[in-house]
């Protein structure tokens, strides 16, 4: 099997190159193991939350500049400002032919709900959850609601309104909750394994009733502005959503629940299909079992289900992800890249990997694959022509306390398959 690209890793990184390759007309393969981290997330993107400083980024192009004088070796610092707003830009423009159904300012963050009641800030939010202006006035008086769901732990309103009526934005709103009594889920609810959002909304589009949805949602608003519920209305897409809203007369809203989170399962389901229908071929379930080189380039790889045949391709793009996803890898007493045994940014002194108190920012968070300005990687010290790393396998991100995940994602999938067309 020979490819232009073979692209290790189905994540947000590794399905964004892999479309951006495609629509150049490069032949390319995704190796995907299972679940990537998008089924996990909010739904929401972030490209710079704060700085290591502590912070905030309300101006993007600052807020690059600034990162590179205080960590040099974040990926956005390593690849350059220029570099990485015009990634940032090309995605901007690839997102709406890519149906992910995002908004966002192009320059800074806003704020979306959390399904705790919190506003955080991020870049590009799904059009159905709540979001709001980085500024701290109150907002006009409204009638809101949260509805769970009866026996489904993985969304709490009461925690919800009770955080948000502590927020000054909302000091104004009047602020309640109740819940949806579905009997259709009693099938769900005699196994709490199963009362999940994808079960949920499987029940939901396909074995309820369609009116008496509508009925119960109506009853339990009893007339509020807005309406917000636990993302469990639509496993494919928004659309079923916005039936019930146009059908109940009321504007509804979704958040994000524990997860599995539809939200990023949606995303992750229509980037693949977009991939698939450029052409790309997508092998789940595979895992690559070791690479071969001829000198001081990858030759092949060797896979579980290539039943001992080579893999060969002319790039090699690593998207295996972190430590979550094990595109890296802790020993007792070294951590590890293990597709490539690729150089990494990383303390030898097991002590140093953590921080004695949980909260703080943790040192391993910053650990991953050595790159050059191209996202191509080291390995003994020297840069590897065919191997380029992509996303949260690669060094300096920090993704928990910078709030850059999405991100560090999408610029450097950009850029990396902006230089490997180059090449041609």
């Amino acid at each position: 099997m020979k490819f232009d690209n073979v692209i290790i890793g189905g994540g947000l990184a590794g399905l964004i190159c892999g479309i951006r390759l495609q629509q150049a007309g490069q032949r390319c393969a995704i190796i995907s193991t299972g679940q990537s981290a998008l089924d996990f997330s909010s739904g929401s993107f972030d490209f710079l939350n704060q700085l290591p400083n502590g912070d905030l980024v309300f101006d993007f192009a600052q807020g690059v500049r600034a990162l590179s004088e205080q960590h040099p070796t974040h990926l956005y610092s390593v690849i350059g400002e220029s570099a990485v707003m015009r990634a940032r830009s090309q995605f901007l423009a690839m997102k709406e032919a890519l149906d992910l159904n995002l908004h966002g300012q192009a320059e800074q963050n806003h704020l979306r709900l959390t399904p705790l009641g919190a506003l955080r800030p991020t870049w590009l939010t799904p059009r159905s959850v709540p979001t709001f202006s980085q500024n701290n006035e109150p907002l006009e008086k409204k009638r809101v609601v949260a509805l769970g769901i009866e026996g489904f732990n993985d969304f709490q309103p009461h925690l919800l309104c009770d955080n948000m009526q502590r927020l000054a934005p909302f000091s104004r709103w009047d602020i309640h909750h109740a819940y949806l009594h579905i009997p259709e889920l009693d099938h769900l609810r005699r196994d709490a394994r199963e009362f999940r959002s994808i079960n949920i909304s499987q029940a939901l589009e396909h074995k309820l009733n369609f009116d008496q949805l509508v009925h119960e949602i109506k009853k339990a608003a009893n007339g509020a502005d807005h309406v917000f519920l636990p993302a469990c209305f639509g496993l494919d897409n928004d659309h079923f959503l916005y039936q019930l809203a146009q059908a109940c007369g009321l504007n509804l809203h979704e958040l994000p629940t524990l997860p599995p989170s539809l939200l990023g399962i949606r995303q992750n389901r229509t980037l693949q299909a977009h991939f698939e229908r450029l052409g790309g071929i997508l092998m789940k379930g595979d895992k690559v079992l070791r690479a071969e080189f001829e000198q001081s380039a990858v030759s092949g790889l060797k896979t579980q289900l290539s039943d001992g045949l080579l893999i060969k391709s002319t790039r090699y793009v690593l998207a295996s992800g972190s430590f979550f996803s094990n595109g890296l890898i802790a020993h007792f007493d070294q951590i590890i890249e293990p597709v490539f045994g690729l150089d990494l940014e990383k303390s030898d002194q097991r002590t140093d990997w953590t921080h004695h108190r949980f909260s703080a920012p943790q040192p391993y968070q910053q650990y991953g694959v050595k790159i050059n300005a191209h996202c191509q990687a080291f390995k003994q010290s020297a840069v590897c022509n065919n191997i380029y790393a992509i996303g949260a396998v690669v060094a300096g991100s920090d993704a928990i306390h910078l709030g850059c995940g999405s991100g560090v994602a999408v610029v450097s999938a950009l850029n990396a398959a902006e230089h490997i067309l180059q090449e041609g």
